[in-house]
């Protein structure tokens, strides 16, 4: 294990979480366009396929997961679970046959919710950067 393992991992944790809050502030700059969906990130553990996986162990029948990675993100994808809005304009251009527009499935609660949620996650990587360094600087010092 490298001795900034800590950092690595936390850094790949800001860079998640600040595209978690650019991809939020896309979907409450598009609140009011027509036919927008909302859109998520989605993460998966940073190692082979996508996935934590297993490393033997000389002479033992055991495997131990690897941790500490990280993340990456595995995609941006619409939101298919939230219905869209239908607000009722006849004259819109986007409207349909009966007149209704499908407005975008954005809450802007929600996604200040998930704002505020990926800003403190941001805040608890960063913590953890300045720990780690913090560390590794009095461990530095012991040895002079």
């Amino acid at each position: 294990m490298s001795m900034f393992t800590s950092i690595n991992a936390s850094s790949t944790g800001l860079t998640a979480q600040r595209t978690r809050m650019d991809v939020i502030a896309n979907n409450i700059a598009n609140v009011d366009t027509p036919n927008y969906k909302r859109q998520l990130v989605i993460f998966r553990p940073k190692g082979e396929d996508g996935f934590v996986f297993d490393i033997p162990m000389p002479k033992a029948s055991l495997s131990i997961q690897r941790i500490g990675e990280g993340v990456v993100i595995a995609k941006i994808r619409d939101d298919e679970k939230t219905p869209m809005r239908l607000t009722y304009m006849p004259d819109h251009p986007d409207a349909d046959e009966k007149g209704y527009v499908h407005m975008p499935n954005v809450n802007v609660v929600t996604e200040m919710v998930d704002m505020i949620d990926a800003s403190r996650a941001y805040e608890a990587n960063v913590s953890s950067i300045r720990a780690a360094k913090s560390m590794y600087t009095r461990a530095l010092d012991l040895l002079r």
